[in-house]
């Protein structure tokens, strides 16, 4: 009689694509939203502006530049909001597939934010909206919250809630500055970041896993120490003597040759410093990693069913403490972009909030790399969007305010399932015994 062969950790499947069919309550409810956004895009955005035109360039610096598109201010918003009320109407009708809904709600957003802007435009004839240069502004913003939320993914893949992002990109951005200030080099400064912000995800991974303490308060009070500890030193150190302590410079911006002349991709992708280019880097390896090697299938099977993982040889705890450490060095990552990747120096409290929109934009992204990355630019293409309203002819009616609530709200209808069933691994924040 022969023995049965021992199951390999490469047997653990784990199964993240099976939908639901939606049911006709959520088809209703998400079919009245998009007929509501189309109404508001129609009649408010459409019948309430002014009688001039709107006109989106296209130029961005380079040699070859795009002409210019202009169309009319009152009808572009009417025919884009008719069109959102149709897919609406369908979606209460009929239905899509559970998997387009997210693409329902970019539609939503495309059509709203294009008849925002050509509303904002129609006051005056000789409006007009650089396209790239609010593209451009928009990867300059998300670039954090990209950074953040990748960790936010690979921390809750293995099965650990990162609340702590916010400390680790406020901890990289002090450490950032003083490092590359005191060893006066800008690359020593970005891997102090890196290392800071992987100590927090040492003391994160250390508590929750081992200790088991619950994950959410963990990243509370990692979160208040971060701020209480960069506080203290950047009085204790950098206010007394800014040019010893607080003078590191600003990464400068390196084209790629040839890319960089391409029309509006160019200026948008390829003329940035080199943390932009890491960043990009780090979507494609976490992309690949976790869905196309074995351990990512190891990472994915002790984030859903670490029991399961055990038994075929998956070490739960070793896998889950190098993810989280990572995760905190990529979000180190991002703090050394809010300092020497944009302004230079630290100032107290850099992070201002952006490790929960990056958790947010996690959660929007459905616990995916692209996802993230993709709630993450919304999140900064509103961001840009409120600096630009206010210097055209409508723009200055409208509150700030409003501008950024439309992500978090839109991040909300996501996880009440609106657009869809919107579930995170079975285990995250779950402790797993030693």
């Amino acid at each position: 009689m022969s023995a049965t062969p021992q199951a390999r950790p490469e047997a653990v499947v784990v199964h993240e694509h099976v939908e639901p069919v939606t049911s006709p309550r959520r088809r209703a409810v998400t079919g009245a939203l998009l007929v509501v956004a189309g109404l508001v895009t129609a009649l408010g955005w459409g019948l309430g502006s002014g009688s001039g035109d709107a006109t989106f360039r296209f130029g961005g610096g380079t040699a070859v530049e795009l002409p210019d598109l202009t169309v009319p201010g009152t009808a572009t918003p009417v025919v884009l909001g008719a069109l959102v009320v149709v897919l609406g109407v369908l979606q209460i009708a009929r239905g899509f597939r559970p998997r387009r809904g997210p693409l329902l709600v970019g539609a939503a957003v495309v059509a709203f934010v294009v008849s925002f802007l050509c509303w904002a435009m129609s006051g005056a004839d000789a409006s007009a909206i650089d396209v790239v240069q609010l593209l451009r502004q928009t990867v300059f913003l998300a670039t954090p919250l990209v950074l953040g939320a990748l960790a936010g993914v690979l921390g809750e893949r293995s099965g650990v809630v990162n609340v702590a992002i916010e400390g680790q990109l406020l901890t990289g951005a002090f450490t950032a500055a003083l490092v590359g200030t005191t060893a006066g080099s800008l690359g020593a400064g970005t891997v102090g970041a890196v290392l800071a912000g992987a100590l927090v995800g040492w003391l994160l991974a250390v508590f929750a896993i081992r200790y088991r303490v619950n994950q959410v308060i963990l990243g509370v009070v990692l979160n208040a120490a971060a701020l209480g500890f960069t506080g203290w030193a950047y009085k204790a150190l950098m206010q007394s003597d800014t040019q010893r302590f607080n003078s590191p410079g600003v990464l400068s911006t390196v084209p790629v040759p040839l890319l960089s002349d391409i029309p509006v991709l160019g200026p948008l992708l390829f003329d940035a410093n080199v943390l932009v280019y890491v960043m990009y880097a780090l979507i494609v390896a976490l992309q690949v990693v976790l869905f196309r090697t074995r351990w990512g299938l190891r990472t994915r099977a002790v984030g859903e069913h670490p029991k399961a993982a055990a038994t075929v040889g998956v070490p739960v705890l070793r896998v889950r403490y190098v993810n989280v450490v990572v995760a905190g060095g990529i979000a180190g990552l991002g703090g050394a972009f809010l300092s020497i990747g944009t302004i230079g120096p630290f100032t107290e409290n850099m992070s201002a909030g952006k490790g929960f929109i990056a958790l947010a934009a996690v959660i929007f992204g459905r616990w995916s790399p692209r996802g993230a990355v993709a709630a993450s630019l919304l999140f900064g293409f509103f961001a840009a969007l409120q600096t630009l309203v206010g210097v055209l002819p409508y723009g200055s009616a409208v509150p700030s305010s409003f501008l950024s609530m439309l992500p978090y709200l839109a991040t909300v209808l996501a996880v009440a399932g609106f657009v869809g069933r919107v579930r995170p691994p079975a285990a995250s924040g779950e402790p797993y015994p030693a």
